[in-house]
């Protein structure tokens, strides 16, 4: 087993530097570097330390699903997909796995009543999405838009923007966002 070949494609999966994860465990810089290039054997100690500051547990690390890390998955069944929304709205990442995302691609779901919360949205990159099912409305800077079923948007995110679904049907929203924050 490549210990240090295994430690690199998860540290990179998670979005952690070197430095980042150095930091988090507590170790030098170089120490990561070490063991990534199989440089040092890490005791069981060690390695624990290191794998606190992703955070994962040895079991995990030397899993089978870690031995599959570095095959690139294409297929994601419904029940893979990392939910990340939060209230009554679920936002469905696709791709959670996949190294170095240029964009997160998303399955959403908006039941009667429910939005975004009371706060406009605003962040760096772009949004794009179309309305599979139901209706949604839209708000980005000062104006409302409601959307049908096949309708679609596409705007700048640094535009102050709210989702919400005041109708009686939920709403299911295809979409994606730049950069690849999630």
């Amino acid at each position: 087993m490549d210990v240090g070949a295994r430690l690199k494609t998860i540290r990179k999966l998670k979005g952690l530097s070197q430095r980042e994860l150095a930091k988090r465990a507590g170790v030098t810089n170089s120490t990561i570097s070490m063991i990534e290039k199989n440089s040092v054997s890490p005791s069981v100690s060690s390695l624990k330390k290191v794998l606190a500051g992703i955070p994962m547990s040895l079991v995990d690390f030397f899993s089978s699903e870690a031995e599959q890390v570095n095959q690139r998955k294409v297929i994601f069944r419904k029940d893979e997909l990392l939910e990340i929304g939060s209230g009554q709205v679920s936002m469905k990442l696709v791709g959670k796995s996949h190294q170095n995302r240029a964009f997160s691609f998303l399955n959403e779901t908006y039941p009667p009543g429910s939005d975004t919360g009371p706060d406009m949205l605003n962040h760096e990159g772009e949004e794009a999405g179309t309305v599979v099912a139901g209706k949604l409305e839209i708000t980005i800077g000062s104006e409302v838009y409601v959307l049908d079923t096949g309708d679609s948007y596409y705007f700048e995110s640094s535009q102050p923007h709210r989702f919400r679904n005041p109708f009686e049907t939920p709403c299911t929203l295809i979409s994606a966002t730049t950069p690849a924050n999630f």
